[in-house]
C-alpha cells in the first residue's frame, strides 16, 4: 500500500482495493441456493448453472406443484 492510499483510508475512510472479487449482480442469494439443494433436491452443479430468474422460477414451481 502506498502512502496516499494509506492516508486516504485513515482520513477519509476510503478502503484500499485488496483484490477481493465483487459478486456478480445476478449472484444467487445463499438461502435460495440452500433451499434449491436441500428442499427441492437439485444438485449443486444444476443450481450453479441457473440464472437468478431460473432459480426463482424453479422454487416457485416447487411451491406450486411440490416437484
Amino acid at each position: 500500500m502506498d502512502e496516499a492510499t494509506f492516508w486516504g483510508c485513515v482520513q477519509n475512510g476510503v478502503k484500499p482495493d485488496r483484490g477481493v472479487p465483487e459478486l456478480p449482480s445476478e449472484a444467487l442469494p445463499a438461502d435460495l441456493v440452500f433451499v434449491l439443494i436441500s428442499r427441492v433436491g437439485l444438485d449443486e452443479m444444476t443450481v450453479a448453472a441457473m440464472s437468478k430468474d431460473e432459480a426463482i422460477a424453479r422454487l416457485q414451481k416447487y411451491w406450486m406443484d411440490g416437484t
